[in-house]
């Protein structure tokens, strides 16, 4: 049975953008195709409503191109529970106000499950000193946290050690 994936907002961004000249975000646009193109056909990959919302909002026709990448992408529900749970988060990992949206991904994430939680969002998601208290309070709930991640670290290896 293949991994779960659950895509989070800036990835589809990333996916979406035109050609950036910056070269870091260049970099990142390219991994996004690379792993859109080699690596999802190799998982389930999911979306929640928030993901949907969030690709909807700002430029119309930006806002088109990424919702036309999510279709047909199924929808994870946020439920009653993701939403205590995304609370918990961010009175646990001491997240700063105003990422209630990056906390609900999470506990969307884990509450259903995921194997991992795809971004480019290392400032409030992706981050290794908000990984431990996530996890805590995951499991505290009696879930397991996914794989907070990148597209290049789950870009796969293909190696032993």
């Amino acid at each position: 049975m293949p991994a779960r994936v659950y895509v989070e907002t800036s990835v589809i961004s990333y996916l979406a953008a035109r050609p950036s000249r910056d070269l870091i975000t260049a970099a990142r646009q390219q991994l996004t195709h690379e792993w859109w193109r080699l690596r999802r056909p190799q998982f389930e990959v999911y979306i929640s409503q928030l993901v949907l919302d969030e690709a909807a909002a700002g430029d119309p026709e930006a806002a088109a191109g990424r919702v036309a990448i999510l279709e047909g992408l199924p929808l994870l529900d946020v439920t009653p529970a993701a939403v205590s749970l995304a609370r918990r988060l961010l009175e646990v990992a001491g997240m700063p106000p105003g990422v209630g949206a990056d906390a609900l991904h999470i506990a969307t994430a884990a509450c259903h499950g995921m194997d991992y939680l795809l971004t480019w969002n290392s400032t409030h998601i992706a981050n290794a000193e908000y990984r431990p208290p996530i996890e805590r309070a995951c499991r505290a709930q009696g879930y397991e946290a996914p794989v907070l991640c990148t597209p290049d670290e789950l870009m796969g290896g293909g190696g032993e050690s």
